[in-house]
């Protein structure tokens, strides 16, 4: 009985080693090979431009139309400040008095000196109507006559200057009010309440309202192309305004060797005087090229640049290509370049960091820049 269950158990174990040498002996499963996997790009068309715009900026000050040191015209003693510094003003408005009281007494003077002499004048007339009648009746000689009107002529002559010199006298003190020229603002005041100024110094400064204009020097290249009335772009700190060229320099600036335009800007202008302006100033250079983002180049040798082309090998794979390219003008974050290039070609516009050249890829097709 133990034989049989010895015998029995050698059956099974050689069942199952035969079992096991079979399936060792069948032929492994297949695996299923991936297509191959290549790097996605960006990719852009070279569009041929036959011109680029080319930008500058160019510098000047702020100037009102009218920057006046306004004084009086006479000498004399302050008498009273009507304004400051600050201060906005019409035309006409009264800014400052001189001390009238010598004028005043002087006006008293001739006062009386004009009662005087028309007393005179009339004295004068009478007495010669009186000698004329008495010339008819034979008793005033022609002599008595000819002093009688030469003294009323001297009378009427001694009327006149001192209308003369009252009028005078009136002028000077109407002159002794200081009034606005034009509307603006006080940018300063030179004196105090009580000096005694000399004839025509600057009491205050004044700047005119709402005839700001710009002075800004140019080469005469830039000159020659524009005109009075042109409307030009004009930028003062982070505003921009249209702007209009009142007038074109006609003699060059020997320090600078420019040209100036005295550009008129818009009345609500929110500027301040002596501030720096710019004129933008934009024309077309004619030259063969491409517009490109920076992003689409990479540095090369010699000075050159490189962009990287997408061409199709044998295969008909994406194949990067480097070509050596030259920048010729550059405009915020893209470039005009020209080289080894050709219009219509597929180009990488950005993301060159990840790439080399050779490397097949799989393009990604965007807007081609201009």
């Amino acid at each position: 009985m133990d034989i049989m269950r010895v015998l029995t158990r050698r059956r099974l174990i050689t069942g199952l080693v035969a079992v096991s040498l079979l399936t060792a002996c069948q032929d492994a499963p297949v695996a299923t090979l991936d297509a191959p996997s290549y790097q996605s790009v960006s990719s852009s068309e070279l569009v041929a431009e036959s011109s680029y715009p080319y930008s500058q900026e160019f510098s000047g000050t702020i100037r009102a139309g009218n920057t006046t040191g306004v004084g009086f015209e006479l000498a004399g003693k302050i008498n009273a400040l009507l304004v400051d510094s600050g201060d906005s003003v019409a035309k006409g408005q009264l800014l400052a008095q001189l001390d009238t009281r010598l004028l005043q007494a002087e006006k008293n003077e001739l006062n009386a000196s004009l009662a005087q002499n028309k007393a005179d004048l009339d004295l004068a007339t009478a007495t010669l109507n009186r000698s004329l009648k008495l010339k008819k009746q034979g008793y005033a000689s022609e002599q008595q006559l000819d002093e009688q009107k030469g003294q009323l002529n001297s009378l009427l002559a001694a009327k006149s200057r001192l209308a003369a010199s009252f009028q005078a006298n009136q002028l000077k003190i109407q002159k002794s009010d200081l009034l606005a020229p034009f509307s603006g603002s006080i940018s300063k005041r030179r004196h105090n309440l009580g000096e005694v100024i000399s004839i025509g110094s600057p009491v205050f400064t004044l700047i005119e309202h709402n005839n700001v204009q710009a002075y800004i020097g140019v080469p005469v290249a830039v000159s020659n192309s524009l005109s009075s009335g042109q409307t030009v772009d004009l930028r003062v700190r982070d505003k921009f305004y249209q702007a209009i060229i009142a007038g074109i320099g006609a003699e060059l600036d020997p320090v600078t060797r420019t040209v100036e335009l005295r550009v008129t800007l818009p009345a609500n202008a929110d500027v301040i005087n002596g501030e720096l302006s710019y004129l933008a100033y934009q024309h077309a250079i004619q030259a063969d090229g491409y517009w490109v983002p920076i992003s689409a180049l990479t540095d090369g040798v010699r000075g050159l640049w490189n962009i990287y082309v997408i061409s199709q090998d044998d295969e008909q794979r994406d194949r990067i290509e480097r070509r050596d390219v030259e920048i010729i003008y550059t405009a915020k974050d893209k470039a005009f370049i020209n080289g080894a290039i050709s219009a219509n070609e597929s180009y990488v516009d950005q993301g060159l960091h990840k790439l080399v050249a050779g490397q097949i890829v799989t393009r990604q097709t965007s807007l081609a820049t201009r």
